[in-house]
């Protein structure tokens, strides 16, 4: 992976995506867009080696790039109501969550800006 000395985490985020140069990063891409239009002042970091984090008064989630998967795995997701039935991973924690997209899956855009706000909401409590 890529890595920009001096870069700063957004510049980051966009160069994984550019390397990426696949379905995952469309998908990385898709979901960046789609939190910032949940929250238009959300802060952007580059956590571990290379994952792009979003924090809003607190962490809200990561967005992990795997071969088969690209997982959005959200902080305090066991405390987030889910009515859409977007959590498909991890679900066993007492804590986290995460949502798995696989190739050629879509995710619902409103029910995850929705969660988005429910988890920057979660954090201001």
């Amino acid at each position: 992976m890529t890595d920009i000395a001096g870069a700063n985490p957004s510049e980051r985020i966009d160069a994984r995506i550019a390397e990426l140069a696949d379905w995952r990063g469309a998908m990385l891409a898709h979901v960046r867009a789609l939190i910032h239009e949940a929250l238009p002042d959300v802060t952007e970091d580059w956590k571990w080696r290379g994952v792009p984090v979003w924090y809003h008064g607190g962490m809200l989630c990561t967005g992990e790039t795997y071969k088969s998967v690209v997982k959005l795995t959200f902080a305090k997701g066991a405390k987030l109501d889910d009515p859409a039935g977007l959590f498909n991973a991890s679900l066993d924690g007492n804590v986290r969550r995460a949502i798995d997209i696989a190739q050629g899956q879509t995710l619902d855009a409103e029910a995850f800006k929705a969660l988005i706000q429910a988890a920057a909401a979660l954090n201001r409590t």
